[in-house]
């Protein structure tokens, strides 16, 4: 693998950002398949792959999350052009013959054990969901990922199967500079590591 240059750690890292307010600028439908399909390539578990995303693209859609919502991400999701709901599915496993073709049995021990299949969907679509921010941010969109809201609301509003569930909020569009906080301090390598 080649390192990327600065300009790739740039976007991806230093100088990218939680944004809380967008411009007017709309992202092209297009944009969303590309995201996926980049987000989709990287590794999980026995490609167990739990991630699920909803779009909400209209302003229709997003009113269904707003009675959800913290009363601080309000704003903040109404200037985003879209808002994503990243979720996970809890039967990942019924996608083994998909999913896991060479060996689809290996699948066989989630089925059986709810607690096992929970814990591995929601690891897993948790690393997705890091993958779909810097997806979208190699794609020049901003992103500005929330919690702050009520979970069941938003399983009922979206997910009301029951198989799928909430993980995280995300804001996705072109950021407004202006309504940029201050980087807070990180957590320097002797605080954060420990080498053995």
């Amino acid at each position: 693998m080649t390192m990327l240059n600065q300009a790739g750690m740039d976007t991806l890292f230093h100088h990218a950002r939680s944004h809380n307010g967008f411009t007017d600028r709309q992202v092209p439908p297009h944009l969303l398949r590309e995201l996926y399909d980049l987000a989709k390539m990287g590794p999980t578990s026995a490609n167990c792959s739990p991630l699920r995303v909803v779009f909400l693209t209209t302003p229709e859609a997003k009113a269904r999350l707003v009675p959800a919502l913290s009363p601080g991400n309000v704003a903040k999701t109404a200037s985003a052009p879209i808002t994503c709901v990243l979720g996970y599915d809890t039967r990942f496993y019924e996608q083994a013959e998909r999913l896991f073709p060479h060996n689809p049995r290996l699948y066989d021990s989630f089925a059986g054990n709810p607690a096992h299949a929970q814990a591995t969907a929601f690891r897993n679509a948790t690393l997705q969901a890091a993958y779909f921010l810097f997806a979208a941010r190699a794609l020049g969109l901003d992103c500005g990922p929330m919690s702050g809201f009520d979970e069941q609301q938003v399983n009922e509003r979206f997910f009301p199967d029951g198989q799928h569930r909430v993980n995280f909020l995300c804001n996705l569009g072109y950021g407004d500079p202006a309504k940029l906080f201050d980087r807070l301090p990180r957590l320097d390598f002797d605080a954060a590591c420990t080498v053995l």
